[in-house]
This record gives structure tokens, sequence and C-alpha cells, in this order.
């Protein structure tokens, strides 16, 4: 396997895209479909895009415009990282450094290192943009049908840089990024390609996710021999300035950063009942009470999380009087929080 061309195992598949009516896009129904989807040119007319198409200077004042004075956190990566954000050699620290910085001078870091081949690659990610940038929603907006955002209020976030590359990971949450100023590629993969993409460790990660130890550019076959798969699965999403990627949660996604001065704007959202509480401490207590267990216990349980958690919800309630049903019913905020207290009851045997 390590003599493989990498041309072999690269990423050709496109995502696919639409163009036409997408002012108010329905992005339930393209979540549904489970397909991600470019949207042509969704955000052209924000006046964010419309400043970067003429220059990153005209985006920096605009976005001046909005910024609430408070300090951000701003990430640098020596030259030799490539614009990689990772981990050093032994996945046990970061090939960054972070700080908390004033917007206008890492901004500024930024614009004086275009064009320099060997500059730094410099990173502020996922900031709140109703904290940082009060304003700036009321004139760049994504508003989709069907108030979808009125039901499930977003996480609305900003993302400035210059040649940066977030090696791939997943969010728990379904996502619309919209490419403000420069050129964005996204390479997506769905869910199940989890075991190709050689996860790293839980802790410490680059960006409070974990993330594929597979570098891309140079994928190691002898180490990863099972990326192949995940390549031959995967689809590349290629945005210019204006255009909107949506795509589901849990897919997993490397994000590019193409040009000298990079903006992006996202809205991470999820349908699900803000009661629920997240998979993720599901799956943690799941390594602390069923990972190292004999195999014919893990076969054992997986059945009896098919019939009360991966089958239809309503079957195991459905032959039980309404009175004994429990947490077995479908959830209400007062039965979330009475499951919690079991939980936590359990917990602190």
């Amino acid at each position: 396997m390590a003599d493989v061309a990498p041309a072999r195992i690269a990423v050709t598949r496109r995502t696919r895209e639409r163009t036409g009516d997408i002012a108010n896009p329905d992005l339930a129904a393209i979540i549904a479909e489970g397909v991600p989807t470019i949207l042509k040119g969704a955000a052209r007319d924000w006046p964010l895009v419309q400043a970067g198409l003429q220059s990153p200077e005209r985006a920096v004042d605009y976005l001046s415009r909005f910024h609430s004075g408070q300090p951000v956190v701003g990430y640098t990566a020596d030259p030799a990282a490539g614009g990689r954000f990772h981990y050093n050699e032994d996945a046990t620290a970061m090939n960054f450094r972070g700080e908390r910085v004033a917007f206008d001078a890492f901004i500024a870091r930024i614009l004086e290192q275009r064009r320099k081949p060997e500059a730094p690659a410099f990173y502020i990610g996922s900031t709140d943009l109703d904290t940082f940038f009060p304003g700036f929603r009321a004139e760049n907006e994504l508003t989709p049908a069907d108030g979808l955002f009125a039901q499930h209020p977003p996480l609305a976030s900003i993302w400035l840089g210059n040649r940066t590359i977030a090696a791939a990971h997943f969010d728990m949450s379904n996502n619309a990024a919209c490419c403000a100023v420069g050129h964005r590629r996204f390479t997506l993969f769905p869910p199940e390609q989890v075991a190709n993409l050689y996860p790293g460790p839980l802790a410490p990660t680059p960006g409070g996710q974990v993330v594929t130890m597979v570098d891309f550019a140079a994928p190691d076959l002898d180490r990863f021999p099972n990326f192949a798969k995940a390549a031959a699965a995967g689809e590349i999403a290629e945005l210019e300035p204006g255009d909107v990627l949506v795509y589901p949660a849990l897919w997993w996604h490397q994000v590019e950063a193409l040009d000298d001065f990079n903006v992006l704007v996202n809205y991470w959202w999820n349908a699900a009942p803000d009661f629920l509480d997240t998979p993720m401490t599901t799956l943690l207590h799941a390594m602390l009470s069923l990972r190292d267990r004999p195999a014919h216990e893990k076969e054992a349980w997986r059945a009896m999380f098919d019939y009360y958690i991966f089958g239809p919800a309503e079957r195991p309630a459905a032959h039980l009087p309404v009175p004994a049903r429990g947490p077995l019913a479908s959830l209400d905020p007062m039965a979330a929080r009475q499951l919690r207290a079991l939980i936590q009851r359990q917990l602190n045997r």
C-alpha cells in the first residue's frame, strides 16, 4: 500500500449544487435528504460579500463597523505547519498557539502578511456574531424557508484568517456555511466513514472536536491504509464568495481557506428539543460501562440498544399501559429532568 500514488486516493467526487430561487432555502428539506448541497450565490447580495469582492481591506472596514471592541481569540501556526492546525509529532499538544488579542491588531497581522509565501497561518475561529459583532446579522443574514431559525435559533459564528486548514472533524449540529470573503474548499465524508478517517485523541483537540489523524495532502497509507475507502466515499465542495454549503450533523469535514484573507459565517442548528442531552455524553459513558466488557456481553447490549434506542421510538412502550410508560414514552421537559435525576443517582452510587 505504501507505493500507492496520491492521485489514486484523492477525493474527486463533487458536492451537488443548486441554483435559481434560493433566496429563502429550504434547509430542513436538504438536511432531511441527508446530502450536502451547495446553494450557489445564496449569500451573494450580503454587504460583506460585496465588500470582499472589492478588496480584503473593504471587508475589514465593513466588519469593523460592527465589532464590539471585545478581544478575540487568535491562533497562529508557524509556516512549517503548512496552514494545518493540528498536533505536534506525538499528538500530546497542538502545533499552534492561541492568545486573546484585539481584533483590529490581529487582522492587521493577517493583512501585513498577504502575498508572503512563508507567512504564518492566522486564524480566528467560531466567534459568536451576536456577541462580538452586534448588528451584523441585520444586514447579512440567511433566512431559510418556513421560519426554521425562528423555531430552532442557530448559533451564528464568524471565522477569519489567511490560508488555513481545519482537519476533518464532525459537529453535532446541522450546518449552513456561508463563504463570505475568499474561497473555501470543504472535503466531506458521511458519518459511517469514521473508522476509515482514523480519529485522534479525545483530548486535547485543536478546536474542541475530535479530528482525523490523516494528512489529506500526503496520506500515510502504511499507517492509515483504509483512508482510501474514505476517499472513495468523500466529496469536494468548492465555494466562491456568496456560496452556502449545507450539510447534516455528524458529517466529517475538512475546511481549507484558500486565499490570503478569508471570512466564513456559519449557522449551527439542531431540530432536537433543547431538553435532550448531548449524545457525546452517552458515548463517553459507554466507554466507561460497555467498551471493555466481554464480546458476548457487548453483543447482548447491542440488541438492547437496538430495541430501546435505535429502533422505532414508540416500540418499547407500545405494549404498556400509559401510566406505566415513564421514560419509555416520548420525553418532555419534565420527563427529561426526571430521567436526568435518575442517571445522576446511578452515577453517584
